[in-house]
């Protein structure tokens, strides 16, 4: 029997990563939110590796940030160390990743949750969901508890059907012997959502004091440490070392061995699984050419004893684990405490959303995280303050929020799922984006903060700062425009030895900056006018100014990718009245529903001949589009 309790604005529908972002973001837009979620206690949960950032996710978090999010003030709050990716190639891959206190992340995003005012939370599971006339009405739970809702927002993660492999074993379950939640999927397939079924794993934790440290590597962090929020000032402090370990022949040969027994070699596992995480069974079977693997063993918290092995997650049955894990120098008397194993779960088909994670056949319904088919907590994060954001501004009958290519990280993500689509868990990388030079995470603040706070997510205050730092990094690089540096024999000996040619006249400042072996601190005792700047402003100016042809060039890029999406198409144009395109291009468009001829040419079996058959048409059709 069921019975009203409550109306809401926004409803979300778990409390991961995307719906601790969706949830705040909504409230703090002034809609009235509620979140449910399966258990208080898994607020925010990291089931896999405990930390934030990475290889382009770093970039995800600190946009996160720029934009009003909470991701990266938890990750300054409870990070255990510190370590800039990447710092040997240029500024547009550098990505910050911090190794975090799992429980401590936790207790601080329930906390902030707890805090937000216009924002409830319930622990309850959401079974049904109500539709009229195309728009969602209702969310209801396990217990018959009826919400009524404008909007709802489907931040699942991997608990929807969860089922846990290990070995021949499988249960239903959610991931860390959590429950999964069994009764959504059926309502959302009767509603015209197209459900998949994808995987991922995650690697044994062991215990601290089965590890033999001495034979493995030390892997220390930063000793300057970048936070991700741009907010965070004060002193932060790496707590722990990390350490890297190796696979080698014996280790191969036991899993290679026991493969049979792996449900993904059995064909007991369906979901498709992460094409860039594999398992270490995927690795030794994809790269048997390779000797040797890396795994790194990381810490799960400052106050426990449990250490994480990031590169070993497996589905092998227990005693296998157990027999290849002590084949590897270090581990010979390893103790396992949590197995490793293989999650299987329900997510959608991302090309059924639009750009603001709406589902197009049902009005007021979005999804977000790995309900729409991505993998990774930035990435989830992400999509769930992007959806938060979409969500309040559709209640509140205002336009909606949509980043394109260039302005972020955060929108080639969306534009990715969205039009392109994903057969696997999809990651984020750098490579990902034709821009990545222009989108580096260094000038996240510059490129997303006026829109945060123009949304109502950035304070004044915040903001008001932010506009003094680029008032300081503009007149700098003025300055150093008009500055000239003249030759003398100090400077020429700093020349000579960084491989440069020496001064036989005065130079502007800025093309010293420029060659690529000098930086804006070299030039310091040799420049009597520098004013005292922060860290993070020098180096602002250094890379605008070394970068600036570059920069000029991806920006010129980007004029010509927003005149292709300035040429509109209607959402319910029928492509299969448009003489002239191929066949699988009529399929695919009117699968996807591009807005313009700029998402129809990333659409993937729409060729470079389709597009022009398209501008034929918009220009013969102007008008009546």
């Amino acid at each position: 029997m069921s019975y009203y309790i409550d109306e809401y604005d926004v409803a979300v529908i778990g409390a991961g990563h995307a719906g601790v972002e969706a949830a705040l973001a909504s409230a703090r837009l002034g809609a009235k939110t509620v979140v449910f979620t399966l258990s208080l206690d898994a607020i925010a949960n990291m089931p896999c590796n405990p930390s934030i950032g990475g290889t382009a996710k770093g970039h995800l978090v600190r946009e996160i940030d720029a934009l009003g999010g909470e991701m990266g003030k938890g990750a300054d709050k409870t990070f255990l160390q510190s370590r800039m990716l990447n710092r040997g190639k240029g500024p547009a891959v550098h990505s910050l990743r911090v190794q975090s206190d799992r429980r401590k992340y936790h207790h601080y995003m329930k906390h902030v949750l707890e805090n937000q005012e216009n924002l409830h939370i319930k622990q309850d599971e959401i079974v049904d969901i109500t539709i009229e006339n195309g728009k969602i009405t209702e969310v209801i739970t396990k217990l018959g508890a009826k919400y009524k809702v404008k909007a709802a927002i489907v931040c699942s993660g991997t608990y929807q059907r969860g089922t846990i492999h290990v070995g021949e074993v499988s249960y239903l379950s959610g991931p860390d012997a959590s429950l999964p939640s069994i009764g959504l999927t059926d309502k959302m397939k009767e509603y015209g959502i197209t459900i998949r079924r994808f995987k991922t794993g995650t690697p044994s934790r062991v215990h601290r004091r089965s590890i033999d440290f001495s034979k493995l590597e030390a892997q220390a962090g930063d000793d300057i440490i970048t936070p991700f929020s741009f907010e965070t000032t004060g002193e932060l402090k790496n707590q722990v070392k990390c350490y890297i370990a190796y696979t080698n022949e014996k280790t191969h040969k036991v899993i290679m061995d026991n493969l049979h027994k792996s449900p993904l070699y059995s064909g007991r596992i369906d979901g498709i699984g992460p094409r860039y995480c594999p398992s270490i069974e995927d690795k030794i079977v994809r790269f048997a050419d390779k000797p040797r693997h890396q795994l790194f063993v990381e810490p799960m918290g400052e106050d426990n004893e449990e250490m994480y092995l990031q590169g070993m997650s497996s589905s092998l049955p227990e005693d296998v684990q157990l027999e290849f894990l002590r084949t590897i120098e270090g581990f010979e008397n390893i103790e396992v405490m949590r197995n490793a194993y293989a999650i299987e779960y329900d997510c959608c088909d991302p090309q059924d959303l639009l750009q603001t994670l709406e589902f197009k056949a049902v009005k007021g319904l979005y999804g977000a995280g790995q309900f729409n088919g991505t993998s990774g907590y930035e990435e989830a994060a992400a999509q769930g303050l992007i959806a938060g954001i979409n969500a309040a501004l559709s209640v509140q009958g205002k336009e909606p929020f949509i980043l394109d290519r260039a302005t972020s990280y955060i929108g080639t993500l969306i534009d990715d799922i969205v039009v392109k689509g994903c057969t696997d868990p999809y990651r984020m990388m750098t490579s990902r984006s034709e821009y990545r030079l222009i989108l580096r995470q260094d000038n996240a603040d510059k490129r997303l903060t006026p829109l945060g706070y123009k949304l109502g997510l950035i304070s004044k205050e915040r903001y008001d700062k932010f506009c003094e730092k680029v008032r300081l990094i503009d007149e700098e690089i003025d300055r150093l425009k008009h500055t000239t540096i003249s030759p003398c024999k100090e400077l020429n000996k700093i020349l000579e030895e960084k491989g440069t040619s020496a001064m036989t006249t005065g130079q502007r400042a800025t093309e010293l900056i420029r060659r690529p072996q000098l930086g804006y601190e070299d030039l310091k005792a040799f420049d009597k006018n520098r004013p005292e700047l922060s860290r993070e402003i020098c180096e602002q100016v250094e890379i605008e100014i070394k970068y600036e042809g570059y920069i000029k060039k991806q920006l010129a890029q980007v004029e010509e990718m927003r005149k292709m999406e300035s040429k509109l198409l209607n959402p319910s144009l029928d492509y299969d009245t448009i003489s002239g395109l191929r066949l699988e291009a009529k399929e695919k468009l009117n699968k996807v529903k591009p807005l313009n001829i700029g998402q129809a040419s990333r659409i993937s079996g729409v060729s470079p001949a389709d597009i022009s058959v398209l501008l034929i048409w918009l220009e013969q059709n102007r008008g009546e589009n």
